[in-house]
C-alpha cells in the first residue's frame, strides 16, 4: 500500500532515490512534486492565446519536473523547487515550438519588427522609441499597437532556449546558464560564458526603465503580465505591449551578437 505523501520524509525519499537508486522513491517524487508542474502550466496558460489547451502544458512539464529529479543534485545549496521550475517551464516551451503553435505569419511579422529594432538601434546607439520606428515601418501609432498585439504571443522568452555559440561543432548552451549558477564549479565553463553573460547584461541593462521592470518582474519574479499590471498601475493589454518590445529588442541585439561570433 502507498503511504501518504503528506507524512513521507522528502529527504529520505531523495536519499532512497539518488543513493540506493529505489525506483519506488523516484515514482514518489515525481508524484510529491506534481503540483509544481499543474502551478507553472496555470501561469503559462495566462499569457496564452485560448487554442492552447493547459492541459497540454501539463503533459509537457511532465517531463520537466522527470528531468529535473534526475538531473538535481542534492550537494547543491538550492531548492530543489526553484531548480524544477526552471526544468518545467524549459519542457513546457520546448513543446510549445514543436506544436508549432504561431502561426507564419505573425512569426514573420515579429521577425520584422526584431529586425526593425535592431537596426534602428544599431544605428542610433540607443533604444529606439516608438515614434521612430513607426516612422521606420511607415505605420501609424495605432498599426503599431495592432502589430505589438498580433505578434505578442510569438515574443516569450524561454531562458531554457538554446544560443549556438560554434557554427562549426554545434555546440549550444541555454540562455539561463550564461546568467545564473556563479557557483559553477568548472573555470573553463565560467571563461566560455563570460562573453555571454556580460552581452545578455548589457542588454537587458540597455532596456528602457520600464521594460527591464517587466522582464525582471515576469522571468525572475514569476508574476503574470496581469500582476505586473497591479504593481505598474497599468492595463494588462499594456504590459504585454511593453513585453513584446523589450524581447524583440533583447532578440535583436542578441541576433547581431550571435552573428559576430560565428562569423
Amino acid at each position: 500500500m502507498i503511504p501518504s505523501l503528506a507524512k513521507t520524509d522528502r529527504s529520505g525519499l531523495w536519499e532512497r532515490y539518488k543513493v540506493h537508486k529505489e525506483l519506488e522513491a523516484r515514482e514518489f517524487l515525481i508524484l510529491e512534486y506534481a503540483g509544481l508542474v499543474k502551478y507553472v502550466a496555470g501561469r503559462m496558460a495566462i499569457s496564452l492565446p485560448p487554442n492552447v489547451a493547459q492541459d497540454d502544458l501539463i503533459s509537457y512539464g511532465i517531463f520537466g519536473l522527470i528531468d529535473a529529479i534526475e538531473k538535481f543534485d542534492l550537494e547543491r545549496n538550492i531548492k530543489f523547487e526553484t531548480y524544477a521550475i526552471a526544468r518545467i517551464r524549459g519542457a513546457i516551451w520546448d513543446g510549445l515550438r514543436s506544436m508549432d503553435w504561431v502561426p507564419y505569419s505573425i512569426r514573420q511579422k515579429a521577425r520584422e519588427l526584431e529586425q526593425t529594432y535592431a537596426k534602428l538601434e544599431h544605428h542610433l546607439g540607443r533604444a529606439a522609441t516608438d515614434d521612430e520606428i513607426c516612422e521606420a515601418l511607415n505605420i501609424s501609432k495605432q498599426q503599431f499597437g495592432q502589430l505589438l498585439s498580433e505578434t505578442s504571443f510569438s515574443s516569450f522568452l524561454s531562458l531554457d532556449d538554446l544560443w549556438k555559440i560554434d557554427k562549426d561543432s554545434g555546440n549550444s548552451v541555454r540562455i539561463i546558464d550564461t546568467i545564473k549558477d556563479q557557483n559553477a564549479p568548472d573555470p573553463v565553463t565560467m571563461v566560455m560564458f563570460e562573453e555571454q553573460k556580460r552581452i545578455l547584461t548589457d542588454a537587458i541593462n540597455k532596456l528602457p526603465e520600464r521594460e527591464k521592470l517587466v522582464i525582471a518582474l515576469y522571468y525572475y519574479e514569476g508574476l503574470t503580465l496581469k500582476e505586473i499590471g497591479k504593481v505598474l498601475g497599468v492595463t494588462e493589454s499594456r504590459i504585454s505591449q511593453m513585453h513584446t518590445k523589450a524581447i524583440l529588442r533583447l532578440r535583436g541585439r542578441l541576433s547581431r551578437m550571435k552573428k559576430r561570433i560565428i562569423d
